[in-house]
């Protein structure tokens, strides 16, 4: 099956950096697709839903293998 193309209201995941002190650990929270890739670029904007609230991240790199902070991939299928 081929990899999905990010576009505009897509689902996917966020990985959160968590915190320092370790009072949050980094953790997958949804987000909608906001800005596609321009270009050579995979970068994409995004909206993150968390349970304090939700932010807007842009130009935000994939991950798929590693979900490392500040990333985002394809929701695991289930």
């Amino acid at each position: 099956m081929p990899e999905p193309q990010p576009s505009v209201g897509r689902i996917v995941h966020y990985v959160s950096y968590g915190t320092p002190g370790g009072e949050y650990t980094s953790r997958c929270r949804a987000a909608i697709i906001t800005e596609e890739p321009q270009g050579d670029s995979d970068l994409i904007g995004l909206a993150v839903l968390n349970p304090e609230g939700m932010f807007f991240n842009r130009y935000v790199p994939q991950s798929e293998a590693e979900h490392r902070g500040g990333t985002w991939h394809w929701p695991e299928r289930v």
